[in-house]
């Protein structure tokens, strides 16, 4: 039991130790723009919602975990929220198309899930750890393409209402 605990805790300390906290974005800059495919190869550009919506852009690690399943579930679920009021959603991991596109199968995502299989989005929002995962941290993009917010520290219980109330005050 105890040394179950100690490599809990250690684990959760190296993996937020290792980098990808965002530090290079701030925000009130523009967000960087990306063109990414989703699972079925459909290309996600950031800019083409530049004067439509707000955009919560979330990345997550790894496809199929327990805490990345919890967060998009959690938006799945609150998704006619965000679509009533005219907010996009975007997940990003480094998961191939093929992982994502099980995972959104899986769980009845009903929002986009791209796939960063080069990395390079990822490095540029410094978002990527040095394990070559995401960081889960969130960005809320306004109409005019900046950065409104950032979530460092994501309650996947609570990040769905969270990025709504947020992204609701950008209309």
């Amino acid at each position: 039991m105890k040394f179950g605990l100690i490599l809990s805790l250690l684990v959760v300390f190296v993996l937020c130790s290792c980098g990808g906290g965002a530090e290079n974005l701030k925000e009130g800059t523009s967000a960087p723009n990306f063109s990414l495919p989703d699972a079925k190869g459909i290309n996600y550009t950031l800019s083409s919602y530049r004067g439509k919506s707000p955009v919560v852009v979330y990345f997550y690690p790894k496809a199929s975990t327990p805490g990345c399943t919890k967060e998009a579930c959690g938006i799945r679920d609150s998704f006619a929220k965000f679509e009533q009021e005219g907010i996009t959603i975007l997940g990003i991991s480094v998961d191939s198309k093929e992982k994502i596109g099980t995972f959104i199968q899986e769980q009845h995502l009903n929002f986009p899930l791209l796939s960063d299989e080069t990395k390079e989005v990822s490095k540029r929002y410094g978002v990527l750890n040095s394990l070559g995962f995401d960081n889960r941290i969130t960005f809320i993009v306004d109409k005019e393409g900046r950065i409104a917010n950032i979530i460092r520290n994501v309650d996947v219980e609570t990040h769905a209402e969270q990025v709504y109330q947020l992204a609701s005050k950008l209309k």
